[in-house]
């Protein structure tokens, strides 16, 4: 994972961009529907990219989740190799809460496991029962650049798990189906 950013590469990082901002400036993009070879690649750091091309892919990135009625949507999704996702797990209640993520890397915390059927966007009418940690710690980068150390519970837990198994190339159907199964990641 990259260092924050600083000096001369953090004064280029956007200053707080919104998040719901950037999503109408967005086009929506096809999203890849399983079995497509790029839904399998292992993405690279999202630190290669530029802050304007940063910026762009995460606008596309919220614009077609919203579009497509999801609440998350990770780069490798729209045929784009980097470690950048997007998630919103309350707009469907009402409540937007958009979040981008750049290179996250997750610890399940405590032991506690649910099993939970999931969607997906790129396997489009076939939902699985995914067992994954209830809480989780993720440790990833903003849109300023900022590194952030985070604790995520429920649903907003399961989507970053989600959202980032694509970013190893993994999906719903390759997840553990049942507690015998889990690998508690």
């Amino acid at each position: 994972m990259p260092e924050p950013l600083s000096g001369e590469d953090a004064a280029q990082a956007p200053k707080g961009p919104d998040p719901a901002g950037l999503a109408a400036q967005g086009r929506v993009r096809p999203i890849l529907i399983h079995p497509d070879p790029a839904l399998r690649v292992i993405c690279e750091p999202v630190g290669r990219l530029g802050w304007d091309e940063i910026a762009r892919l995460a606008a596309d990135l919220l614009a077609t989740m919203y579009d497509a009625g999801g609440r998350g949507l990770a780069a490798p999704q729209i045929g784009e190799g980097w470690r950048i996702f997007v998630m919103d797990h309350g707009w469907k209640e009402g409540t937007p809460l958009p979040r981008v993520v750049m290179d996250p890397q997750i610890a399940p915390l405590g032991g506690e496991v649910g099993t939970m059927e999931e969607a997906c966007l790129s396997i489009p009418g076939q939902p699985v029962s995914v067992t994954r940690p209830v809480t989780i710690s993720m440790r990833c980068f903003d849109l300023t650049g900022t590194l952030q150390l985070l604790t995520l519970t429920g649903i907003e837990a399961r989507i970053a798990q989600h959202e980032t198994d694509h970013l190893d190339g993994r999906l719903i159907l390759d997840a553990p189906k049942g507690p015998e199964d889990s690998d508690a990641r």
